[in-house]
């Protein structure tokens, strides 16, 4: 053999590993999966609370305001009658001390008959009460998205849901949202 085609056959062989490798890096990068499949879609929620105030006017009874508190005119009308029933019993001293007694058991009895008139003596009015009330409400944060790509299961948070699938670029999973196309 001479050097000429001792050259030809190592080039030759060379060409033939480089087309050779050459193939099988375009033949892999040609069966790289170009989608994941999608298995679920989950939307994720977050929950919000909103306080907000409720009021409302409620009709509430209460004791009217009191003009004599010591109960004078009570005491005053029951000792009067009092003493003038006492005065109708008996005769001299007998009818003195009867007068006394049922002056004071009348003032004592006047007074809790008007003790007991002031505390029913009730007024109504109207009250505004209010409350804090708790409003919850759910927000959309994304959505978590269960995928396959070469045999194997994933899940990865999505700002939007993709569909039935997500592209691929170069073994990773593109997550921006499509680009909308302009008119």
């Amino acid at each position: 053999m001479d050097k000429s085609m001792i050259k030809g056959v190592v080039i030759g062989g060379l060409a033939a590993v480089v087309v050779t490798a050459g193939g099988v890096t375009g033949y892999r990068a040609m069966t790289r999966p170009v989608f994941a499949d999608v298995v679920a879609v989950k939307e994720a929620t977050e929950t919000i609370v909103t306080p907000r105030e409720e009021c409302e006017n409620v009709q509430v009874q209460k004791q009217a305001p009191v003009k004599d508190k010591n109960r004078v005119a009570g005491s005053v009308v029951g000792g009067v009658a009092g003493g003038l029933l006492g005065s109708t019993i008996g005769g001299g001293t007998g009818k003195t001390v009867a007068t006394v007694a049922g002056a004071a058991a009348g003032a004592y009895a006047g007074n809790k008959v008007q003790k007991n008139m002031q505390q029913k003596d009730v007024v109504m009015t109207t009250e505004r009460r209010c409350k804090t009330v708790n409003e919850t409400s759910q927000k959309l944060i994304g959505y978590d998205v269960t995928y396959r790509l070469d045999g194997k299961e994933g899940v990865v948070r999505m700002s939007f849901n993709p569909g039935s699938r997500i592209p691929v670029k170069d073994g990773q999973l593109v997550l921006a949202p499509p680009q909308e196309t302009k008119k």
